[in-house]
């Protein structure tokens, strides 16, 4: 844009601080010699940097102001030149206390500030005696360095005092609510070389418009007034709206696309106990195949109450498979471990309560989205809180082709992909077992969810008879990496707001 047009789009704030840039640089004096209060000038100085008429730069300092008493003193003068308008020869100290109007604390800084300069001499009796010495007379006719800067123009940077200054200063920093100091970010604005051909050219306070109004559409009065032009180029601010977090709307809207396939929703604890985590899914207690369910385990309390009756149908289950042609883990069901309190390791533990429940239709679709928890080494891709959808679906005639098509459509649905693969798999409480897997453009191929046909050991005493039930359970942390591009599972639950302002919203 050349210069001319670029004149044209200069908003009223910005003609008033430019010409001001020739004489002050500071923030503060800028706004004083543009008649803006501080925060228009500031505003016109940054729409003229994205401009690229003037640069701002910040430098940090410390700043000198008035304090309570330093503005009572500049209006009726220091203690010790009232102390010295009142004190004769031979004063009581009383005398002199009253007609200065002193303070308690204002009367011995009195009496060593003009002891030391050599004005006053005190004599001890019942009370103090003050007398005025020849010296009293010079200061009085003059000023103390002292009186000189309390009438100089506050705020003022303590590292731009002359040298007489700084002793003021520093004498005057000793005393009680004089001076208060503050460390503040002084912002400057310079001149660029464009800005310095934009002022020699002049800038006037036209008559310009920044909005067309209603009432000059009306009357026709628009035809005759000149607008300010507006470069829609120009660089403006940010604005990062309030929306939910990412991953907190990508578990909202699976939950909703469950819902609308028809799907009930289950719920259950975060603390489970192991009967309902492990036991119930036909998990033997005292086996290798728990160490992929590691858990944490609570403290306090150690441990919950079960359902005496589906605990020992369960029990009867792992030890003789009863009720099915299976003959059980042949081993002593320890009913104690079943009742101990754990951290839930994953989704399937509601999956066996809604099966035992009353509530259970056949047929039927339940699922669930839940906050899972393991021990686990931290990466890219693994963390020991996770969330998981997962659920089943009970009904006669289920085969694992139906499980195959139920799978393949979470992929597209959910990590809307097609790139996918089934694999064989071993979970302790499915026969057959699978795995979905997916491939990520970035870590390449990644486990998505666990699946199978639930055993009848499982089945038979949850439900009381045996049915088919297809299971799943999906990992929806990388399935949410799929969906938002994110190549680190950590930033799924990240606290950066420019990480979270930049977001993908899905």
């Amino acid at each position: 844009m050349d210069e001319e047009k670029l004149i044209q789009t200069l908003h009223t704030y910005e003609r008033k601080v430019l010409p001001v840039l020739s004489k002050v640089s500071i923030l503060s004096e800028v706004a004083k010699e543009s008649e803006l209060q501080e925060i228009e000038a500031m505003r016109g100085l940054q729409w003229l940097e994205n401009k690229g008429i003037v640069k701002i730069s910040e430098e940090v300092k410390e700043i000198a102001d008035l304090d309570v008493n330093g503005k009572e003193y500049l209006e009726k003068g220091l203690p010790e030149r009232r102390f010295l308008n009142v004190v004769r020869k031979d004063t009581p100290l009383s005398k002199v206390v009253k007609d200065a109007n002193l303070a308690k604390d204002e009367i011995n800084i009195c009496l060593g500030v003009l002891r030391g300069k050599a004005a006053i001499s005190i004599k001890k009796g019942k009370e103090l005696i003050v007398s005025a010495l020849p010296q009293a007379q010079k200061l009085l006719e003059g000023e103390s360095l002292e009186e000189i800067f309390l009438r100089r123009s506050f705020p003022v940077s303590i590292g731009d005092l002359k040298e007489e200054e700084k002793f003021a200063f520093d004498n005057l920093r000793k005393r009680k609510n004089i001076l208060k100091i503050e460390t503040k970010k002084i912002k400057k604005a310079v001149l660029t070389e464009l800005g310095k051909k934009i002022i020699s050219k002049g800038i006037k306070m036209e008559d310009t418009y920044d909005r067309l109004s209603p009432k000059m559409l009306k009357d026709g009065s628009w035809n005759d007034k000149r607008f300010r032009r507006y470069d829609v180029k120009i660089n403006v601010p940010k604005i990062s709206g309030g929306k939910k977090q990412h991953y907190r709307r990508f578990l909202d809207d699976v939950r909703t696309k469950f819902l609308a396939l028809g799907f009930k929703e289950m719920e259950g604890p975060l603390v489970e106990t192991e009967f309902w985590n492990m036991d119930a899914l036909f998990m033997p207690q005292f086996h290798s195949a728990r160490d992929i369910h590691d858990a944490y385990c609570v403290k306090e309390p150690k441990y919950g109450e079960v359902d005496k009756k589906i605990l020992e149908k369960v029990k009867a289950s792992h030890e003789i498979g009863k009720g099915t042609i299976s003959k059980g883990w042949q081993y002593k069901f320890d009913v104690n471990k079943s009742r101990q309190l754990i951290l839930r390791t994953h989704d399937t533990a509601m999956s066996a309560r809604t099966l035992a429940s009353s509530d259970l239709q056949v047929p039927g679709k339940y699922f669930q989205t839940v906050r899972c928890f393991r021990p686990d080494v931290i990466d890219a891709s693994h963390n020991v809180e996770f969330y998981q959808t997962g659920g089943f679906v009970i009904e006669e005639g289920l085969t694992f082709r139906h499980l195959k098509g139920l799978l393949r459509m979470f992929a597209e649905e959910f990590a809307e992909t097609d790139q996918i693969k089934i694999t064989p798999a071993y979970f302790p409480f499915t026969e057959p077992s699978a795995e979905l897997h997916a491939k990520h453009p970035e870590l390449g191929w990644i486990e998505l969810a666990g699946s199978g046909i639930f055993r009848p050991e499982l089945v038979q005493p949850l439900v009381g008879r045996e049915v088919p039930v297809i299971a799943w359970g999906v990992g929806l942390d990388r399935v949410a990496m799929f969906k938002m591009g994110i190549k680190d599972i950590r930033e799924l639950f990240s606290h950066n707001l420019e990480f979270l302002r930049g977001s993908t919203i899905i």
